[in-house]
């Protein structure tokens, strides 16, 4: 090998070294990084030496002063002592340009990899399917159209029936709900028809009936039998025995007996402890009060709030009122008034039958209530 020319460049695209070796066999100008370590070291060897030979050559021409120092080649066996990745240290001369010094990483980086080679895979060719087979595979291509087509189509199908059951039912609710308030409204009439309410008289009429209410039982065997009253010789007064209990209660607890039928019980009205009255059989038929007088006697219920039985002030005038009216129209006096312990000895009403005084009382309180409204 013929070394001529030495020249030294800066790549600066690449910011790479590039060295230009003039060879027997022609001009090398691949980079440093593209070539083995041991042949670009070679080559920096020979460019030191032939560097050391013109500084010689220069030394005997050129006046005294500074003489770089003279570097030896490294020899075959102290190159490989090194190592392939050992590079030689040596004094760079004033003359040479200052190389781009590069970390490793960098290095690494700017490495040109080759490229590997990839070997062709031996391509398989699958042999065609005959016509059976692809007439199968169309035809299992459409059944599974089908199928899926299907589906979808049932679960149209559902999504539509819901929503039409959804729609039905709103509709239902809503007519029921409109239907329902006229319901309400004609059963409201029609106990409002039923419940016959009476003002209280004017002074002008002559007629001694108390403000009451006509709320009927049903007709039925136990309570009410609907059979006709002959005769009324006696009005008999009694107690609910159950202590706290308005009149609309004790109502409700004889008609509840023609459901249950668990007795036969009833009268023809119910004084509440505030004073309000009650009709619950008209006065042209039997109540079942007391027996053995069911068909000649008309009977009143008391309700009260006191241990003892004893009526309040409502009740008390209530009841003198609704007897004065009765004594009146069936032309009765004071006298014909009886407790349902004077028939038949049952303790009713409590309070009259342990306070006899009270009960003489109450009829002379009621002679003088009828002198007074016959004298007006």
């Amino acid at each position: 090998m013929e070394l001529n020319v030495i020249d030294l460049s800066r790549d600066s695209s690449k910011r790479q070294e590039r060295v230009s070796i003039k060879r027997a066999s022609g001009e090398d100008n691949r980079p440093w990084t593209d070539r083995a370590w041991p042949e670009v070291q070679i080559e920096r060897n020979e460019i030191a030496a032939e560097r050391q030979r013109r500084a010689g050559s220069r030394a005997g021409q050129a006046p005294s002063g500074r003489q770089g120092r003279s570097v030896e080649p490294i020899s075959e066996r102290e190159r490989s002592s090194y190592g392939e990745q050992t590079p030689v240290r040596r004094k760079r001369s004033s003359a040479e340009p200052i190389p781009v010094r590069r970390s490793a990483s960098a290095r690494k980086t700017a490495a040109v990899r080759r490229p590997e080679v990839i070997r062709e895979q031996p391509v398989e060719r699958r042999p065609r399917p005959s016509r059976a087979a692809e007439q199968r595979a169309r035809q299992e291509r459409i059944r599974r159209r089908k199928r899926r087509r299907r589906k979808q189509l049932a679960a149209r199908l559902t999504v539509l029936l819901f929503m039409a059951g959804l729609i039905v039912l709103l509709l239902f609710m809503l007519v029921r709900l409109l239907t329902g308030r006229e319901e309400k409204d004609k059963v409201v009439q029609t106990v409002q028809s039923n419940v016959k309410t009476q003002e209280v008289p004017k002074d002008t009429e002559r007629t001694l009936k108390p403000f009451m209410t006509e709320d009927f039982l049903t007709v039925n065997e136990y309570s009410r039998p609907g059979e006709a009253l002959e005769a009324v010789n006696n009005i008999f007064v009694h107690y609910t025995a159950n202590r706290g209990t308005s009149a609309a209660q004790n109502r409700s607890y004889f008609e509840n007996l023609g459901i249950t039928g668990e007795t036969s019980a009833s009268a023809h009205f119910i004084i509440g402890y505030d004073g309000e009255i009650i009709q619950c059989i008209p006065l042209d038929e039997i109540g079942y009060a007391v027996m053995g007088r069911n068909y000649d006697s008309i009977s009143i219920e008391c309700c009260y709030l006191q241990d003892d039985g004893k009526f309040t002030e409502e009740t008390y005038q209530s009841l003198i009122r609704l007897c004065a009216w009765l004594l009146d129209e069936y032309h009765l006096a004071p006298e014909d008034m009886k407790r349902h312990y004077d028939e038949g000895g049952k303790k009713c009403p409590l309070y009259f039958t342990e306070h006899v005084e009270a009960w003489e009382q109450f009829k002379r309180d009621l002679d003088q209530y009828l002198t007074e409204q016959k004298s007006l």
